[in-house]
């Protein structure tokens, strides 16, 4: 801005930031995705994912909070010791960084946190993505249940965006093991108001499943949340389990003969491409340090 006199931009420089985040360090898998570790200015760090596919898709996935309270035994975020709710402004300023040097198109509040106990900042922030090319239809918010913002998002909430339930058991007890939001919201509960959702919209609620060895992945499993769900108001996203320490993945037999089950209940269901996880960057690994590049898998 050399239009402006010198003392104006030095002044500007120290007091006004370029961005409300720092970049810690940035990472690249071999699929092209990127990972991107920032700190706010008051030292709380956050992870954002760039994801790149054949198609055309540029998908940001975003945190909404630094760490996360509710502690899903699966995922890595979880573990971390929870900071605070983002702010609009931090928000977009992850898909921002990444605008710099691919133009983007879809969101996915996917990353850090859980979006719906920060609505406001989410809302505000993605209220704010049509102007650097992502529309609300290509904007997805994911909650594990979270009964006082999911409701707020079906009464109140206008805009197309697209709602995410991060399932993952469909027996209550088990739900409860993996995930202990569920003794606060009861599943059934949760699944009645996405259905609400589904009948004022028109709009699938997508379901994310993820796959764990011996621990949900059976067909008598397919079969109960086939149950739950019904074949109208939802589509399952099936996720291969990327490592977080705790369990193992399901096997490709295992997904493809829960799909299978899905499939002939007619409930509509695919199985997530992993992106991402060499670097940690993949879905539940996000945990805000920097890892070593997982190594090349060995060819039998």
């Amino acid at each position: 801005m050399t239009n402006l006199p010198l003392a104006l931009r030095t002044a500007l420089e120290a007091e006004v930031p370029f961005s409300t985040l720092a970049v810690v360090t940035e990472q690249q898998a071999r699929d092209g995705t990127v990972k991107t570790l920032f700190r706010t200015h008051d030292g709380h760090p956050v992870e954002a994912v760039l994801m790149r596919y054949r198609d055309g898709r540029r998908s940001v996935c975003v945190s909404s909070q630094s760490g996360c309270p509710l502690t899903c035994t699966f995922c890595a975020t979880g573990a971390m010791t929870f900071g605070r709710n983002l702010t609009a402004s931090e928000i977009v300023d992850q898909a921002l960084h990444f605008r710099r040097s691919v133009p983007l198109n879809h969101l996915v509040f996917m990353g850090m946190g859980e979006p719906l106990m920060n609505l406001d900042g989410v809302l505000g922030a993605t209220r704010r993505m049509p102007a650097i090319g992502i529309t609300h239809r290509r904007t997805t918010i994911s909650t594990v249940g979270w009964m006082p913002g999911l409701s707020r998002f079906v009464e109140d909430v206008a805009e197309p965006i697209r709602l995410a339930l991060s399932l993952h058991a469909a027996d209550p007890a088990l739900r409860s093991e993996l995930m202990p939001v569920n003794d606060r919201y009861p599943l059934a509960d949760v699944v009645a108001l996405c259905r609400t959702h589904w009948e004022r919209t028109n709009r699938r609620v997508f379901v994310e499943y993820v796959m764990l060895a011996g621990v949900n992945d059976a067909p008598a499993q397919a079969r109960l949340l086939a149950e739950l769900l019904g074949r109208d108001a939802f589509k399952v996203n099936l996720i291969p389990y990327n490592p977080t320490g705790k369990y193992g993945g399901s096997s490709r037999e295992a997904i493809a003969t829960f799909k299978a089950e899905l499939d002939r209940a007619h409930v509509p269901a695919t199985v997530r491409l992993t992106r991402g996880r060499d670097i940690a960057a993949a879905c539940g690994q996000l945990a805000a340090v920097p890892r070593a590049r997982a190594p090349e898998p060995v060819s039998s």
